[in-house]
């Protein structure tokens, strides 16, 4: 068994959280119902800009990627859900999936960035030592994501093997794909966390698309060796063409040469 011929993962539009978060980061201003703090994450439904990114997004998937896919996944969020269906792709029959849910942030969800930061000084220390490790109280690390996608790619390839599959995720979700399919190291998903380059982020209606069919011969490749990744809604965003993927493998010597980065902190 392989893995699909085509798989096209992507992130959900604009959702009601992703606006009222953004806002607050930026220590703006902004009229919040206190419903807000006690509805469930899974409950937040798509802003207007948020439908329209969906269109857009589904535009550009009939346009460049083609309207007929042999499987149809989306997570059982409702923001997720209605991005899947404002695509509008043609006969589509999507499946729920749980594990494509988004990232438990435990008991963090109801609070504020800056009442985070104050009440749980302590644990956004731990986070900035290593963010792929770090886990919100009572939430998931993005290893713990890790073991989710892991059965969504078991399942593709029990269940999809030459086909080709649209996913709709969550951005951090959309992440822990990447770092296994293009078998990521630590060290890369934190330089990549860090940047602030837009082509390093995921984007409101991102679409990363994996492909096993060589870009410029059309032949099949026994793995997804192409991605490419586009924001449709703002193509200055994304990288826009594909990219070969480089899954490296190391020698003892490179091993032992990335162990010398880091202080032995104990001599015995």
């Amino acid at each position: 068994m392989a893995m699909p011929v085509d798989l096209v993962l992507v992130r959900h539009g604009q959702s009601v959280g992703n606006l009222i978060q953004g806002v607050q980061r930026k220590n703006k201003k902004l009229k919040v119902p206190s419903s807000f703090y006690k509805q469930h994450t899974y409950e937040w439904r798509l802003t207007q800009l948020g439908v329209e990114q969906a269109f857009i997004a589904g535009e550009w998937i009939r346009k460049n990627i083609g309207t007929k896919f042999d499987r149809y996944y989306s997570s059982s969020y409702v923001r997720a859900q209605e991005t899947a269906g404002h695509l509008n792709l043609p006969g589509a029959q999507w499946f729920l999936n749980p594990y494509l849910g988004e990232r438990n942030w435990g008991i963090l969800d109801r609070f504020t960035p800056e009442e985070r930061e104050k009440r749980f000084a302590q644990d956004f220390k731990a986070k900035k030592i290593n963010v792929f490790y770090w886990a919100p109280p009572r939430g998931e690390s993005m290893l713990d994501l890790c073991l989710r996608v892991d059965r969504v790619l078991d399942t593709l390839h029990r269940e999809c093997s030459g086909k080709r599959v649209v996913m709709i995720n969550h951005g951090e979700i959309m992440w822990t794909h990447r770092f296994r399919l293009e078998r990521m190291t630590v060290s890369q998903y934190l330089d990549l966390n860090e940047s602030k380059h837009p082509f390093d982020r995921i984007h409101n209606c991102q679409v990363i698309h994996y492909t096993r069919r060589d870009p410029k011969t059309g032949k099949i490749a026994p793995y997804l060796n192409w991605m490419r990744s586009v924001c449709p809604t703002d193509l200055s965003l994304s990288l826009n063409k594909w990219v070969k993927i480089k899954r490296r493998s190391y020698s003892n010597e490179e091993l032992l040469a990335f162990a010398e980065k880091f202080p032995r902190l104990i001599e015995g």
